[in-house]
Protein backbone atom coordinates (compact mmCIF):
# COMPACT_ATOMS: atom_id res chain seq x y z
CA UNK A 1 0.00 0.00 0.00
CA UNK A 2 1.41 3.38 -0.95
CA UNK A 3 0.61 6.57 0.88
CA UNK A 4 2.01 10.03 1.42
CA UNK A 5 1.75 11.83 4.74
CA UNK A 6 3.76 14.70 6.22
CA UNK A 7 3.87 15.73 9.86
CA UNK A 8 6.05 18.60 11.13
CA UNK A 9 6.97 18.70 14.81
CA UNK A 10 9.07 21.36 16.51
CA UNK A 11 10.01 21.04 20.19
CA UNK A 12 12.11 23.25 22.47
CA UNK A 13 13.78 21.82 25.58
CA UNK A 14 12.89 23.81 28.72
CA UNK A 15 15.79 22.63 30.83
CA UNK A 16 18.35 23.75 28.28
CA UNK A 17 20.44 21.48 26.14
CA UNK A 18 17.52 19.76 24.43
CA UNK A 19 17.63 19.56 20.65
CA UNK A 20 15.19 21.45 18.49
CA UNK A 21 14.06 19.16 15.74
CA UNK A 22 11.48 18.68 13.04
CA UNK A 23 10.11 15.20 12.49
CA UNK A 24 8.73 14.38 9.08
CA UNK A 25 6.96 11.04 8.65
CA UNK A 26 7.32 9.98 5.06
CA UNK A 27 7.46 6.86 2.95
CA UNK A 28 10.74 5.19 2.08
CA UNK A 29 13.21 7.86 0.98
CA UNK A 30 15.71 7.25 -1.80
CA UNK A 31 19.39 7.29 -0.89
CA UNK A 32 21.21 10.48 -1.73
CA UNK A 33 24.14 10.52 -4.07
CA UNK A 34 27.53 10.42 -2.37
CA UNK A 35 26.23 8.60 0.73
CA UNK A 36 27.47 5.16 -0.37
CA UNK A 37 31.05 4.14 0.13
CA UNK A 38 32.50 0.86 -1.19
CA UNK A 39 33.24 -1.80 1.45
CA UNK A 40 36.44 -3.81 1.34
CA UNK A 41 34.51 -6.76 -0.09
CA UNK A 42 33.29 -4.67 -2.95
CA UNK A 43 29.74 -4.09 -1.65
CA UNK A 44 28.45 -0.66 -0.81
CA UNK A 45 26.50 0.48 2.25
CA UNK A 46 25.06 3.83 3.30
CA UNK A 47 27.10 5.43 6.07
CA UNK A 48 25.29 8.44 7.53
CA UNK A 49 27.44 11.34 8.67
CA UNK A 50 27.92 11.74 12.42
CA UNK A 51 25.50 14.66 12.58
CA UNK A 52 22.75 12.99 10.57
CA UNK A 53 19.31 12.65 12.14
CA UNK A 54 17.67 9.25 12.69
CA UNK A 55 15.50 8.00 9.83
CA UNK A 56 12.42 10.18 9.45
CA UNK A 57 13.86 13.05 11.53
CA UNK A 58 15.21 16.16 9.91
CA UNK A 59 17.20 18.51 12.16
CA UNK A 60 16.36 22.15 11.81
CA UNK A 61 19.25 24.51 11.03
CA UNK A 62 21.00 26.21 13.98
CA UNK A 63 19.36 29.52 13.16
CA UNK A 64 15.90 28.04 13.79
CA UNK A 65 17.02 26.37 17.01
CA UNK A 66 18.48 29.65 18.23
CA UNK A 67 15.03 31.24 18.06
CA UNK A 68 13.87 29.06 20.95
CA UNK A 69 13.88 31.21 24.13
CA UNK A 70 16.37 30.24 26.84
CA UNK A 71 15.12 28.26 29.81
CA UNK A 72 14.50 30.22 33.01
CA UNK A 73 17.24 29.74 35.58
CA UNK A 74 14.86 28.32 38.20
CA UNK A 75 13.93 25.36 36.04
CA UNK A 76 17.42 23.87 36.24
CA UNK A 77 17.38 20.75 38.42
CA UNK A 78 20.04 18.25 39.40
CA UNK A 79 20.41 15.47 36.85
CA UNK A 80 18.39 12.34 37.55
CA UNK A 81 15.78 13.95 39.80
CA UNK A 82 12.16 14.62 39.01
CA UNK A 83 11.88 17.36 41.60
CA UNK A 84 14.24 19.11 43.95
CA UNK A 85 13.95 20.30 47.54
CA UNK A 86 16.69 22.25 49.27
CA UNK A 87 16.53 20.85 52.81
CA UNK A 88 18.76 23.66 54.08
CA UNK A 89 16.64 26.43 52.56
CA UNK A 90 16.52 28.33 55.88
CA UNK A 91 20.17 27.62 56.73
CA UNK A 92 19.01 25.83 59.88
CA UNK A 93 19.86 22.25 59.03
CA UNK A 94 21.70 20.86 62.11
CA UNK A 95 24.87 20.25 60.13
CA UNK A 96 24.88 23.91 59.08
CA UNK A 97 24.64 25.11 62.69
CA UNK A 98 27.80 23.55 64.06
CA UNK A 99 31.46 24.27 63.47
CA UNK A 100 32.89 21.05 62.05
CA UNK A 101 36.42 22.32 62.60
CA UNK A 102 35.90 22.23 66.36
CA UNK A 103 35.81 18.47 66.66
CA UNK A 104 37.15 16.68 69.70
CA UNK A 105 39.87 14.34 68.48
CA UNK A 106 39.20 11.81 71.23
CA UNK A 107 35.42 11.40 71.05
CA UNK A 108 35.21 11.91 67.27
CA UNK A 109 31.91 10.93 65.69
CA UNK A 110 30.12 10.41 69.00
CA UNK A 111 30.52 14.07 69.88
CA UNK A 112 29.44 15.12 66.39
CA UNK A 113 26.24 13.07 66.68
CA UNK A 114 25.52 14.62 70.05
CA UNK A 115 26.04 18.14 68.76
CA UNK A 116 23.84 17.48 65.75
CA UNK A 117 21.04 16.19 67.97
CA UNK A 118 21.36 19.30 70.14
CA UNK A 119 20.77 21.51 67.07
CA UNK A 120 17.71 19.66 65.77
CA UNK A 121 14.36 21.45 65.86
CA UNK A 122 11.66 19.69 67.86
CA UNK A 123 8.56 21.84 67.30
CA UNK A 124 6.35 22.76 64.36
CA UNK A 125 5.66 26.37 63.45
CA UNK A 126 2.23 27.39 62.17
CA UNK A 127 2.36 30.66 60.23
CA UNK A 128 -0.93 32.50 59.59
CA UNK A 129 -0.50 35.20 56.96
CA UNK A 130 -3.38 37.69 57.00
CA UNK A 131 -3.95 40.24 54.28
CA UNK A 132 -5.17 43.59 55.60
CA UNK A 133 -8.83 44.55 55.11
CA UNK A 134 -10.25 46.91 52.50
CA UNK A 135 -8.92 50.45 52.83
CA UNK A 136 -9.43 53.94 51.41
CA UNK A 137 -7.69 53.98 48.03
CA UNK A 138 -8.08 57.75 47.69
CA UNK A 139 -5.68 58.50 50.53
CA UNK A 140 -2.54 60.23 49.24
CA UNK A 141 -0.33 59.37 52.20
CA UNK A 142 -0.18 56.14 54.19
CA UNK A 143 -1.81 57.77 57.22
CA UNK A 144 -4.84 58.63 55.05
CA UNK A 145 -5.28 55.08 53.77
CA UNK A 146 -7.44 53.92 56.64
CA UNK A 147 -9.87 51.00 56.62
CA UNK A 148 -13.29 51.52 55.06
CA UNK A 149 -16.42 50.60 57.04
CA UNK A 150 -16.53 47.35 55.05
CA UNK A 151 -12.84 46.81 55.78
CA UNK A 152 -13.52 47.06 59.49
CA UNK A 153 -16.28 44.46 59.14
CA UNK A 154 -13.87 42.19 57.30
CA UNK A 155 -11.31 42.49 60.10
CA UNK A 156 -13.97 41.58 62.65
CA UNK A 157 -14.84 38.47 60.65
CA UNK A 158 -11.18 37.49 60.32
CA UNK A 159 -10.65 37.95 64.05
CA UNK A 160 -13.70 35.82 64.82
CA UNK A 161 -12.45 33.11 62.49
CA UNK A 162 -9.01 33.00 64.09
CA UNK A 163 -10.52 32.91 67.58
CA UNK A 164 -12.83 30.05 66.58
CA UNK A 165 -9.83 27.85 65.73
CA UNK A 166 -9.17 27.41 69.44
CA UNK A 167 -5.41 27.81 69.06
CA UNK A 168 -3.04 29.39 71.53
CA UNK A 169 -1.50 32.12 69.39
CA UNK A 170 1.94 33.26 70.49
CA UNK A 171 2.14 36.66 68.81
CA UNK A 172 0.85 38.95 66.08
CA UNK A 173 3.54 40.56 63.94
CA UNK A 174 2.19 43.22 61.61
CA UNK A 175 3.29 45.68 58.97
CA UNK A 176 3.72 49.23 60.21
CA UNK A 177 1.49 50.60 57.44
CA UNK A 178 -1.81 52.10 58.57
CA UNK A 179 -4.16 49.58 56.94
CA UNK A 180 -2.26 46.63 58.44
CA UNK A 181 -2.03 48.26 61.88
CA UNK A 182 -5.78 48.98 61.98
CA UNK A 183 -6.57 45.44 60.82
CA UNK A 184 -4.35 44.10 63.62
CA UNK A 185 -6.06 46.22 66.26
CA UNK A 186 -9.48 44.84 65.33
CA UNK A 187 -8.27 41.23 65.09
CA UNK A 188 -6.49 41.45 68.44
CA UNK A 189 -9.75 42.27 70.23
CA UNK A 190 -10.76 38.68 69.51
CA UNK A 191 -7.42 37.34 70.76
CA UNK A 192 -6.90 39.01 74.12
CA UNK A 193 -3.47 38.71 75.68
CA UNK A 194 -1.63 38.01 72.43
CA UNK A 195 1.29 40.42 72.10
CA UNK A 196 1.57 42.65 69.03
CA UNK A 197 4.81 43.60 67.27
CA UNK A 198 5.11 46.17 64.48
CA UNK A 199 7.81 45.94 61.80
CA UNK A 200 8.78 47.88 58.68
CA UNK A 201 10.04 44.70 57.00
CA UNK A 202 6.48 43.61 56.19
CA UNK A 203 5.44 46.87 54.50
CA UNK A 204 3.97 46.56 51.02
CA UNK A 205 6.25 46.71 48.00
CA UNK A 206 7.30 45.11 44.73
CA UNK A 207 9.26 41.97 45.71
CA UNK A 208 10.59 40.90 42.32
CA UNK A 209 9.76 41.57 38.68
CA UNK A 210 6.87 39.22 37.91
CA UNK A 211 6.86 36.64 35.15
CA UNK A 212 4.87 36.97 32.96
CA UNK A 213 5.39 40.75 33.08
CA UNK A 214 2.57 43.15 33.88
CA UNK A 215 1.38 46.07 31.79
CA UNK A 216 2.25 48.78 34.31
CA UNK A 217 6.00 49.30 34.26
CA UNK A 218 8.19 49.79 37.31
CA UNK A 219 11.83 50.84 37.21
CA UNK A 220 14.33 48.17 38.19
CA UNK A 221 15.36 50.26 41.22
CA UNK A 222 11.93 49.66 42.82
CA UNK A 223 12.35 45.88 42.74
CA UNK A 224 15.97 46.26 43.81
CA UNK A 225 15.02 48.18 46.96
CA UNK A 226 11.68 46.60 47.91
CA UNK A 227 12.84 43.12 46.98
CA UNK A 228 15.78 43.19 49.37
CA UNK A 229 13.53 44.26 52.26
CA UNK A 230 10.82 41.68 51.55
CA UNK A 231 13.43 38.95 51.13
CA UNK A 232 14.84 40.05 54.51
CA UNK A 233 11.35 39.66 56.00
CA UNK A 234 11.14 36.13 54.60
CA UNK A 235 14.54 35.14 56.00
CA UNK A 236 13.84 36.75 59.36
CA UNK A 237 10.35 35.33 59.98
CA UNK A 238 9.95 32.19 57.85
CA UNK A 239 12.12 29.29 59.03
CA UNK A 240 11.91 26.13 61.11
CA UNK A 241 11.63 26.39 64.89
CA UNK A 242 14.64 27.09 67.05
CA UNK A 243 16.12 24.00 68.69
CA UNK A 244 15.23 25.45 72.11
CA UNK A 245 11.52 25.64 71.23
CA UNK A 246 9.76 22.71 72.91
CA UNK A 247 6.13 23.21 71.86
CA UNK A 248 4.44 23.94 68.55
CA UNK A 249 3.85 27.63 67.92
CA UNK A 250 1.03 29.57 66.23
CA UNK A 251 1.96 32.98 64.89
CA UNK A 252 -0.04 35.59 62.99
CA UNK A 253 1.46 37.97 60.44
CA UNK A 254 -0.77 40.80 59.23
CA UNK A 255 0.64 42.35 56.09
CA UNK A 256 0.02 42.76 52.36
CA UNK A 257 -0.84 40.76 49.25
CA UNK A 258 2.51 41.16 47.48
CA UNK A 259 4.44 40.23 50.59
CA UNK A 260 2.29 37.17 51.32
CA UNK A 261 2.41 35.88 47.74
CA UNK A 262 6.18 36.24 47.61
CA UNK A 263 6.59 34.48 50.97
CA UNK A 264 4.41 31.57 49.81
CA UNK A 265 6.50 31.12 46.64
CA UNK A 266 9.76 31.25 48.57
CA UNK A 267 8.58 28.93 51.35
CA UNK A 268 7.38 26.29 48.88
CA UNK A 269 10.50 26.77 46.73
CA UNK A 270 8.39 27.78 43.75
CA UNK A 271 9.73 30.35 41.28
CA UNK A 272 9.39 33.66 43.18
CA UNK A 273 8.76 35.45 39.87
CA UNK A 274 5.34 33.76 39.85
CA UNK A 275 4.01 35.67 42.88
CA UNK A 276 1.59 37.73 40.78
CA UNK A 277 -0.15 34.60 39.43
CA UNK A 278 -2.02 34.33 42.73
CA UNK A 279 -4.80 36.55 44.04
CA UNK A 280 -5.71 37.25 47.67
CA UNK A 281 -8.90 38.69 49.11
CA UNK A 282 -8.92 41.34 51.82
CA UNK A 283 -8.84 39.81 55.29
CA UNK A 284 -7.92 36.39 53.89
CA UNK A 285 -6.02 33.73 55.82
CA UNK A 286 -3.04 31.83 54.40
CA UNK A 287 -1.70 29.01 56.57
CA UNK A 288 1.86 27.69 56.24
CA UNK A 289 3.27 24.82 58.31
CA UNK A 290 7.01 24.40 58.87
CA UNK A 291 8.00 21.02 60.29
CA UNK A 292 11.08 20.38 62.48
CA UNK A 293 12.85 18.76 59.51
CA UNK A 294 12.34 21.89 57.43
CA UNK A 295 9.53 20.53 55.25
CA UNK A 296 6.91 23.16 54.40
CA UNK A 297 3.22 22.65 53.64
CA UNK A 298 0.54 25.09 52.53
CA UNK A 299 -2.67 24.34 54.43
CA UNK A 300 -4.78 27.19 53.02
CA UNK A 301 -4.18 30.01 50.55
CA UNK A 302 -6.24 33.20 50.79
CA UNK A 303 -9.18 31.62 52.65
CA UNK A 304 -12.23 33.87 53.00
CA UNK A 305 -14.84 31.10 53.16
CA UNK A 306 -15.85 32.41 56.58
CA UNK A 307 -17.08 35.71 55.05
CA UNK A 308 -20.49 36.26 53.44
CA UNK A 309 -20.11 36.71 49.67
CA UNK A 310 -21.17 40.36 49.83
CA UNK A 311 -18.30 41.13 52.23
CA UNK A 312 -15.52 39.77 50.00
CA UNK A 313 -13.25 42.21 48.15
CA UNK A 314 -9.76 42.27 46.66
CA UNK A 315 -8.96 46.00 46.60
Amino acid sequence: MSFRRALALAACGLAGGSVLFSAVAVGKQPARGGDAEPRPGGSAAAVPPASAAPPGLLLLPPAAAASCPPAPGWIERPAGTGGYWDSNWDRREPLALINLKKKNQETGEEELASRLDHCKAKATRHIFLIRHSQYNLDGRADKDRTLTPLGREQAELTGQRLASLGLKFDQIIHSSMTRATETTEIISKHLPGVKKISTDLLREGAPIEPDPPVSHWKPEAVYYEDGARIEAAFRNFIHRADAKQEEDSYEIFVCHANVIRYIVCRALQFPPEGWLRMSLNNGSITHLVIRPNGRVALRTLGDTGFMPPDKITRT
